[in-house]
């Protein structure tokens, strides 16, 4: 049994990869702002998977559910930095700086406050996966989403940073889920966005691809199966 850490857990993609993990016999633990959707999910787990309300913008917050996951169940398997969230849809000039901060706070200093404060645990165990969801809009670009864009091309470069700090036995990687029918998704494509899978559907690829990585994937851009 791996013990798997999800940020954003609570709904979406996040959500969808706890329900996996959990099914493959894998200890969950996860964090997400909304206390309603903890519940309602962990009413779905066995008490064996902890799910607490932690808001990756706060970093204190971060260390301290850290702390508390470390001590009680050691250093993670399988570290998922998911938790993300994207601009209105608007020219730049458009996004407030109040706007531009917040994506800032929660796509990069989130998964940064994550990283610092579980990886120094996966590395004295000398094992661990650092998953940072990246997006294709990481590796391309398009209009009216230039904030969003500038976060996950910056999780690009960080985990490729990482990945060259890390000692062997550890790997750290960034990850294109793909297009998704999901809350985000549908603020931008609007109707369209039921074309493609839901997280669950997805999740069927995305879970085992994610459960087979090891320290031979350490600095790749990986992008799920199928999308």
């Amino acid at each position: 049994m791996k013990t798997v850490v999800i940020t954003g857990v609570s709904r979406g993609l996040g959500k969808a990869m706890a329900q996996g993990f959990a099914s493959r016999g894998h200890r969950v633990i996860g964090c997400a702002r909304s206390t309603e959707s903890l519940t309602e999910l962990q009413s779905e787990l066995s008490d064996s998977h902890v799910l607490s309300p932690v808001d990756v913008t706060d970093d204190e917050a971060i260390a301290s559910w850290a702390d508390a996951t470390l001590s009680q169940f050691g250093a993670p398997d399988l570290l998922i930095n998911c938790a993300a969230a994207i601009n209105r849809n608007a020219p730049l000039w458009e996004i407030s700086a109040e706007e531009f901060s917040t994506l800032t706070k929660i796509n990069i200093d989130g998964t940064a406050s994550v990283i610092r404060h579980f990886t120094p645990a996966m590395i004295e165990s000398g094992h661990g996966v650092i998953v940072n969801f990246s997006s294709g809009w990481g590796r391309s670009t398009s209009p009216d989403v230039a904030p969003y864009c500038a976060t996950k091309w910056a999780i690009e470069g960080l985990t490729q940073s990482l990945a060259q700090e890390l000692p062997p036995g550890l790997a750290a990687v960034a990850f294109n889920p793909g297009i998704i029918d999901t809350e985000m998704l549908r603020s931008c494509f609007g109707e369209g966005a039921a074309h493609h899978y839901g997280p669950e559907e997805w999740a069927q690829s995305a879970v085992p691809f994610l459960d087979s990585l090891d320290a031979s994937s350490n600095g790749r851009a990986l992008t799920c199966p199928g999308q």
